[in-house]
């Protein structure tokens, strides 16, 4: 019987020492057998993929590896992450940085800025950042881009965040809401902002044409601070200044900066939009492609639905929103102005670009205080006649008991169009969302389903249901081709030496469930999400990880 123990005794003393002495898991995680697209838009192979410290250490036939986690994916297509190249997450990620509504949908990186971004922020700017960081519950306790970086990454998120530096911040940051062009001086003020934004660490200059105080800007005056983002290394991303009568013009403009200042452009959520105006975009991709022929490196992103959103207050005349809130309510409670604003939208649009008529295309998505919650996901059409008024007076009326905090959902883009642009190779994808969650703040009204379900869709519908896109060139226009825009050369790709990206996912049960009516429902069909090399997303749970960096462009200099 002491034999028999002491042999006992000396087996197991054997298995831990040969535990002991034995290897390390060779990988931190281990993704095996999937049908991997590695994101050039070359054809799928089955491979595994292994990751050591956030990045890629191997691809192919890794039948002996071993590693601290394995995720079996017989079945499912393993692609890079997709960065969403035009996203509004500014602030919702400092309320949640958890990302739930990008993070199910497999995106990694959120591309921000548009006109308005982190930094600078000081007068009008400063106020505009404040208030709208109060809404969310949330103290702006920066002031320049890198200050919001720095914020952003003590908080912790769970995605890779990037930003242009906006104009609109940049001008507001010195002009305030002045309808004049800047003096020399304060010419010199602006470029100094863009050139402290792109130390640290902007992607670029972007802007929004169509919006105040961007809309006061001349070609010129963007020219010069273009060609600031350039001497860094920058892009020019633009909201142009027409997508309606005059968009074939405002591609023009797009296309002079660019040219004249050196550097790339890249053209927000490409589209034609009012059904006045549809037709219009053949002769839109023929004048970029006219651009990229003569050598102009110009792209564009799209996102795949046929409504916009907006603040309700884009309905009334340009002049009438000048000024900021304040001005917009002042004019409304003024009975001679408010009699002026109804006459001319009444008229038909003629050189009025941004004048909307088709009141049964607006549903409001999104109120400030309790009092109207019940008209939010009705159209302005419905709501005018429950309060017996004519529309635009239900516009008025609903603008001054919001204090002009009153979203909408915009029917106007035509969806045959829509393809013609999502068909073109230049074509990236940018969900023109945000963050958020389908519970707390980040959970109210009724916000356009492209937050929740924007890449799940193309995949689904333009990729599996419709064969409008092969599936490798879908998953390009999500990762690669949005990474080399942005100059970003270690990501987008599923190659040895890539920081680790990924997405897990069964193209067959693939829903991005999120619609009008019910817009915060998380897709389906989305496995696993890895960011630099963690997993994020597990089984369709959020693991609470918050691995995401900072991507810094390509002008950024280090703190010292």
């Amino acid at each position: 019987m002491r034999q028999d123990l002491l042999a006992l005794a000396a087996i197991v003393g054997g298995v831990l020492a040969l535990a002991q002495n034995a290897p390390p898991a060779a990988y931190d995680l281990l993704i095996r057998g999937a049908r991997v697209i590695d994101g050039t838009g070359n054809p799928w192979r089955h491979a595994d993929v292994a990751v050591a410290k956030g990045k890629i250490a191997a691809v192919g036939n890794l039948r002996g590896a071993s590693a601290r986690r394995v995720i079996e994916a017989p079945g499912r297509y393993l692609v890079p992450g997709f960065i969403d190249m035009h996203s509004h997450s500014d602030l919702t990620l400092l309320v949640d940085g958890n990302a739930e509504s990008k993070i199910r949908q497999g995106v990694t990186t959120e591309v921000l800025g548009e006109s308005t971004s982190g930094g600078p922020a000081y007068k009008t700017a400063r106020e505009a950042l404040e208030r709208r960081a109060g809404q969310l519950g949330l103290k702006a306790d920066w002031t320049t881009l890198g200050e919001y970086f720095q914020r952003l990454t003590r908080q912790g998120v769970a995605v890779n965040v990037a930003s242009y530096v906006g104009l609109g911040s940049v001008r507001g940051s010195v002009l305030g809401l002045a309808e004049r062009h800047p003096t020399p001086g304060e010419t010199e003020e602006m470029k100094s902002l863009v050139t402290q934004a792109m130390r640290d660490g902007a992607m670029g200059l972007s802007d929004s044409l169509i919006e105040f105080p961007d809309r006061y800007a001349t070609t010129g005056e963007i020219l010069e601070l273009a060609r600031v983002a350039a001497a860094h290394g920058g892009i020019y991303a633009t909201h142009m200044r027409s997508e309606r009568r005059h968009l074939l013009t405002a591609i023009d403009e797009a296309i002079e900066i660019g040219s004249s200042a050196g550097l790339p452009v890249e053209i927000f959520h490409f589209k034609v939009s009012g059904r006045p105006n549809w037709g219009q975009m053949p002769a839109a991709i023929r004048k970029v492609e006219g651009a990229r022929a003569r050598g102009l490196d110009i792209t564009a992103n799209i996102y795949p639905y046929t409504a916009s959103t907006d603040p309700l207050e884009v309905l009334l005349p340009p002049w009438a929103r000048e000024g900021g809130t304040p001005a917009v309510l002042a004019r409304l409670r003024d009975p001679a102005l408010k009699a002026k604003i109804q006459a001319e939208m009444a008229q038909a649009p003629s050189g009025g670009d941004d004048l909307f008529r088709d009141y049964q295309a607006v549903m409001i998505s999104r109120v400030r205080g309790e009092k109207n919650q019940a008209v939010v996901g009705k159209r302005v059409t419905e709501i005018a006649r429950e309060r017996g008024l004519d529309p635009k007076d239900a516009i008025f009326q609903l603008i001054l008991e919001e204090e002009s905090d009153i979203g909408i959902v915009n029917f106007v883009i035509n969806d045959d169009e829509m393809r013609q642009a999502l068909r073109q190779p230049w074509m990236s994808v940018g969900s023109d969302g945000s963050a958020l969650a389908a519970r707390g703040i980040l959970a109210e009204g009724k916000p356009h389903p492209r937050s929740y379900g924007t890449f799940p869709r193309v995949l689904k519908v333009h990729v599996r249901d419709e064969g409008l896109l092969p599936l490798e060139e879908a998953i390009r226009k999500m990762t690669s081709a949005p990474a080399r825009r942005l100059g970003i050369k270690d990501r987008g790709e599923i190659r040895e030496g890539m920081w680790a990206d990924l997405v897990v996912l069964d193209l067959n049960t693939l829903d991005d469930r999120a619609d009008f009516d019910l817009p915060q429902q998380y897709p389906t069909g989305i496995d696993c999400v890895a960011v630099n090399g963690e997993v994020v997303l597990e089984r369709g749970s959020h693991t609470g990880r918050r691995p995401g960096r900072v991507l810094y462009g390509p002008g950024f200099s280090r703190p010292r």
